[in-house]
């Protein structure tokens, strides 16, 4: 076969999230037939989501059929208007942003198990506490260990669970409050990003304090936020705080990939019965309100909070209905993150979060 007749028969091979094939769509890169054998680079920019490694199985077994060699991979076009020295964190494929409105909504929780459970998917993740006030992620898994310093004065992130990790709770005493004003949040914040060896991300999910303050405006302004995640809980406080959140998202032109809601639905021990003690369906109905993707809802779990305390995210334990819960919205924020990546490829609405089912 030519590269004419492997480029037919891809066009069999259908995006199941844009709608069409992917050769119409512009998602292949590069192809090459040399003797038998394809090499393919293909426009996927989300590493092990389920969809994207579908779509990359699809592409292998229609090519295989045909009795052909496959050598497959994946990447996203560096933008142009950017040489890779003047860009802020070029190893880094996907920055993701886990945010609230207000705090005491479980942001932390989601940003720990969003990272652990990619990292359980086999990609390569790192962790940003950029909660200076209130940094609590090393605790949540358990790292007492502190970065160590090069030559050169950067960082080496500790790791944990495969992911690596940095917060400002590893700079300050146990006990110290940080009591700093904008110009100095924003100072440290780029020191913790720029200054870290980070190494080649697949991921690097940052937990945002929660709020609209001088934190977020600094990363929104200076890193390359590829979509973020608003968590909230059922309860009607929360989502009014959650709709801030959504509108600094958009006033940055940053893509929102999904609401996640937190402390839903207790089932009682004892009783056996459900409680809906913060509400029900308010980040479901908060989603289709805004016209976006609806991430999942983790229940309001003992389980959640004991692997906060001791350090064993939830997402962890595959025997864990709750672990269940989080596994979910950890793909869905990796499949919408590819469909982000996609959708820029094609020029369709790629500013727009994807649509809900």
């Amino acid at each position: 076969m030519d590269e004419a007749a492997v480029r037919d028969r891809l066009q069999s091979v259908e995006d199941p999230d844009l709608g069409d094939d992917i050769v119409s769509l512009g998602l292949i890169n590069d192809l090459t037939v040399d003797d038998g054998e394809v090499t393919i680079d293909l426009a996927l920019g989300a590493p092990y989501s389920p969809s994207e490694t579908e779509l990359a199985g699809a592409v292998r077994s229609v090519l295989e059929e045909e009795g052909l060699e496959v050598d497959l991979s994946a990447s996203i076009p560096d933008r142009d208007d950017l040489a890779s020295e003047d860009q802020v964190l070029p190893n880094v494929k996907n920055v993701i942003a886990v945010a609230s409105g207000k705090g005491g909504v479980g942001k932390s929780t989601m940003a720990v198990n969003l990272a652990a459970g990619l990292s359980q998917q086999g990609a390569r993740v790192g962790l940003f506490d950029a909660d200076v006030y209130g940094p609590n992620v090393p605790r949540m898994v358990d790292a007492d260990e502190p970065p160590m310093a090069t030559e050169d004065e950067t960082l080496v992130p500790p790791e944990k669970f495969g992911v690596k990790l940095m917060s400002m709770a590893f700079l300050t005493g146990e006990d110290d409050p940080v009591i700093w004003r904008g110009p100095m949040v924003h100072k440290v914040i780029t020191q913790l990003t720029e200054d870290v060896e980070w190494g080649h991300l697949d991921y690097l999910v940052i937990d945002l304090p929660p709020g609209t303050g001088d934190t977020q405006l600094t990363m929104l302004q200076t890193m390359p936020v590829t979509g973020a995640v608003i968590v909230t809980t059922p309860q009607g406080v929360a989502l009014d705080d959650a709709r801030k959140g959504l509108e600094m998202f958009a006033k940055h032109d940053t893509v929102v990939l999904g609401i996640a809601e937190n402390m839903a639905t207790f089932a009682c021990p004892d009783c056996g019965g459900e409680h809906d003690i913060f509400g029900s369906d308010g980040g479901s109905e908060f989603a289709a309100a805004h016209d976006m993707p609806f991430l999942g809802s983790v229940p309001l779990d003992p389980s959640v909070r004991e692997g906060g305390d001791e350090g064993a995210p939830v997402v962890l334990d595959e025997d864990n209905e709750t672990g269940d819960a989080f596994r979910e919205i950890t793909e869905n924020v990796s499949n919408n993150t590819g469909i982000v990546h996609r959708r820029s490829i094609t020029g369709s609405a790629a500013t727009r979060p994807p649509e809900e089912e």
